[in-house]
């Protein structure tokens, strides 16, 4: 299965981002989790997300909080596609994050989802319905899984 990049802000994003590992495990999809700043430590996250390319990665998710310019920065170092989970924050719950994240300059997408654990959900399938268009095998799990939501609905 193809390799998905998880870029936390910080260690306390853990909170939110275990929400796309769950989902990520419940797939058996290859991913890896690095905690690398876009302030405090832009030359190392720099140096990861060229590595990270040249190893087989896929997709990126970059969950930041508060100025959120992590997933900015990983899309300005890699053609590769971006995914952006806002952190909560304490003071603006999330806004700031949100805001932060969703606006990029053209040429720099990002795809951004919603503000915290329900965005880190939906960062894990996207990033896996980016990988099912070339792997069958995860087309057919998230056909299975979106099938599983729509029979629980039903009850």
């Amino acid at each position: 299965m193809s390799k998905i990049s998880i870029i936390m802000g910080s260690e306390s994003d853990l909170g939110t981002v275990n929400e796309t590992v769950k989902v990520l495990k419940d797939f058996g999809a290859d991913f890896e989790i690095r905690v690398l700043s876009a302030h405090r430590a832009p030359d190392n996250l720099k140096k990861y997300v060229k590595k990270a390319t040249e190893k087989g990665f896929k997709v990126f998710i970059g969950a930041a909080g508060g100025a959120a310019a992590l997933a900015g920065v990983i899309a300005s170092n890699t053609t590769l596609p971006v995914i952006g989970v806002p952190i909560e924050t304490k003071s603006l719950k999330g806004l700031d994050s949100l805001l932060s994240t969703v606006q990029m300059p053209t040429g720099v997408p990002v795809a951004t989802m919603a503000i915290g654990k329900p965005g880190a959900r939906n960062a894990a399938i996207f990033a896996l319905e980016i990988l099912g268009i070339s792997d069958k095998k995860i087309q057919a799990k998230l056909a299975r899984y979106k099938n599983k939501m729509r029979i629980k609905l039903k009850k």
